[in-house]
């Protein structure tokens, strides 16, 4: 019974794991262009190719991230089963969270360093 229901905690855990990295992907770089565009001065070429990047990127480490702490113990039954889903899918979204908030200070200061760099070439101009 043990690997039947470790199998179901993995059966569980990682389409939630990656649903859950999808949906932050998409509201995030999806949001993300208007930094970008400013960022990078309206050029829609360069700002839209690296927000590309950027998730793909976001994808690989938390999609990583989610498959290296996979490994669920020895569950004896379905209250052990539930707990493990509670403990992997709520450390990850707590994690998920963190470096969402990390890219959304990037953005942020990738915005102030190009808005202080166009008063720079405006002053010397």
């Amino acid at each position: 019974m043990n690997g039947n229901l470790e199998l179901i905690a993995y059966l569980i855990y990682l389409p939630i794991s990656i649903g859950l990295t999808t949906f932050v992907s998409q509201h995030l770089f999806k949001n993300s262009k208007i930094f970008m565009l400013d960022i990078f001065h309206q050029k829609e070429e360069i700002a839209f190719a690296t927000n590309k990047l950027f998730k793909i990127g976001f994808y690989l480490l938390n999609i990583g991230f989610a498959l290296r702490i996979i490994q669920v113990y020895t569950l004896s039954n379905y209250k052990d089963l539930v707990e493990a889903l509670s403990a992997k899918i709520g450390g990850f979204s707590i994690y998920l969270g963190v470096i969402m908030i990390f890219f959304i200070i990037f953005f942020l200061k990738g915005r102030k360093a190009s808005k202080e760099a166009n008063l720079k070439l405006k002053k010397s101009s």
